[in-house]
């Protein structure tokens, strides 16, 4: 029987996947879906959170997470929440806004982004820029 695919188990693909990553104020990257995953409470939510960047950032597929067992649900969060080359933000939002655990997950992920602590490491036009998009974002994912 196979074993059941677990929240730790996402947390050291996402480990493994996001090793020697940088965010763009040079902290060590899987700090971020970490804390979006430690805004969540549910389950598959706290999966997605985790995982959320690596489908898109890595060389980890939604291939490889279905070999490995990850739930369904999960797996169709990540593949809306990953962003498809040459896509326009408002069809991306729309994918998300339709599945609850990445509009949830997206939610979590924006807010973190937008923490103040993250902010203040970056510079005066970068900031500005990243608050547009993340409050249009936020508009448009109906929060």
């Amino acid at each position: 029987m196979k074993r059941t695919f677990t929240l730790d188990d996402a947390i050291q693909v996402a480990r493994r996947a996001h090793e020697g990553q940088l965010d763009k104020s040079g902290r060590p990257y899987i700090a971020h879906p970490l804390r979006v995953m430690g805004a969540l409470r549910d389950e598959q939510e706290r999966m997605a959170a985790v995982l959320h960047d690596v489908v898109e950032d890595t060389t980890v597929s939604l291939d490889d997470l279905h070999a490995a067992g990850c739930p369904k649900p999960v797996l169709e969060a990540l593949d809306a929440i990953s962003k498809r080359q040459d896509e326009d933000q408002q069809t991306y939002l729309a994918r998300v806004a339709a599945n609850p655990i990445a509009l949830a997950v997206k939610r979590a992920d924006i807010a973190d982004n937008m923490s103040p602590d993250r902010m203040s490491r970056l510079d005066k036009a970068t900031q500005e820029r990243l608050l547009a998009k993340y409050t249009s974002a936020l508009r448009q994912l109906g929060a």
